[in-house]
């Protein structure tokens, strides 16, 4: 285990920079009181790249990631940047450090505290006991594949494609159920098996690692359409999901409204070595940047992760956990998941509050 841990830092855009001051003021109290120390390096990436180097992602950026103990990035993106038809965009940031890292399967966890059942717009009963990992392939698929446009008798013609091979089902499916074997040992993959050729490699290749290295494991199939349903209906069912790129980006955003707000979830990005990335699943948040409402929580659960993830620092990262489910416990609240007539706390209490719980 590392004593000292050297973190590339990608505050981005946005609110990125806001959440992010938070997240490393509370990383560094929680690994300080545990006798590590960290070394903070700040890289560029999204759109204020895009103003500085012309470039989402430059060159020294995917350097000090790979040289990096662990990349924690804020969020990329903005509306001075939204022109799609720009040969420069911020997600082309997001898009290429993924793939210069290895990052190949996205971790997002969701988790309803018990004092914010009724913080979304979900009945408290239906959200109650919700803990669940969904596991997304995150350098495949649709966001991948050939894509294009092209003239036809019947005008513009444009296709994205779904492409997958056994390799990448492979690795993605082992870490779920990893995953899985650790927590209730219930894994669901989710599928368009009826429809898409591609998906019915997935299934095919899910079982065929499930049944063979998983055997302790308990797993089904659910359609995509149905697993939205269900998310929606009965969300305290899942333990661990695995899916694709396209279906998990999906899925988890909508899971997200199961925590009161997009604000609450975190994710890792892993890899088969090298260091992973961590960031909140919320975006930019430009209608609320430099207003300092934004919730950081979802940036310091990151951080947690991080920590045991990619550092072995377990001990921190259960510190950091511990703090911000205290911090709520004890009526911290921003404004994204504060209750009727309440104010709620700035983007700096907020952190300030779940520091001192440390």
């Amino acid at each position: 285990m590392i004593r000292k841990a050297n973190i590339a830092v990608l505050s981005g855009d946005g609110v990125g920079p806001e959440v992010m001051r938070e997240a490393c003021r509370v990383l560094s109290v929680a690994a300080e009181s545990r006798g590590r120390s960290l070394e903070y390096h700040e890289g560029l990436i999204g759109g204020v790249a895009i103003d500085r180097k012309q470039t989402a992602l430059p060159q020294e950026t995917i350097e000090l990631c790979q040289a990096s103990d662990g990349v924690l990035l804020g969020a990329v993106g903005g509306p001075q940047w939204d022109d799609p038809s720009a040969a420069v965009r911020p997600e082309q940031g997001l898009l290429g450090i993924r793939k210069a890292l290895g990052l190949f399967a996205n971790l997002r966890p969701v988790r309803v505290f018990p004092v914010l059942v009724d913080a979304g717009p979900l009945k408290g009963e239906l959200v109650e006991g919700v803990d669940m990992l969904v596991v997304r392939e995150l350098t495949g698929g649709i966001y991948f594949g050939a894509a294009g446009t092209e003239k036809g008798p019947d005008g513009e013609r444009a296709f994205s494609t779904m492409v997958y091979n056994t390799k990448e089902i492979e690795r993605v499916v082992r870490v779920a159920g990893i995953a899985a074997r650790g927590r209730r040992k219930r894994l669901v993959s989710v599928d368009k098996a009826n429809v898409l050729e591609v998906s019915r490699l997935w299934r095919r290749t899910a079982d065929a690692v499930l049944r063979s290295e998983f055997k302790d494991i308990e797993y089904e199939h659910i359609l995509v359409d149905a697993a939205a349903m269900y998310l929606v209906q009965k969300p305290a069912y899942f333990d661990v999901i695995v899916t694709g790129n396209m279906f998990g980006d999906i899925l988890t955003d909508e899971s997200s409204v199961l925590a009161g707000s997009m604000g609450m979830l975190p994710s890792a990005s892993l890899g088969e070595s090298g260091p992973g990335l961590y960031e909140p699943i919320h975006g930019s948040g430009p209608d609320i940047a430099g207003k300092g409402i934004a919730n950081p929580v979802a940036m310091i659960l990151s951080a947690a992760m991080m920590c045991r993830e990619s550092l072995g620092w377990a001990d921190v990262a259960d510190r950091m956990e511990a703090a911000v489910a205290r911090a709520i416990a004890e009526g911290a609240r921003t404004v994204d998941i504060a209750g009727a007539g309440e104010s709620g706390l700035s983007t700096e209490e907020m952190g300030e509050r779940i520091a001192s719980c440390l």
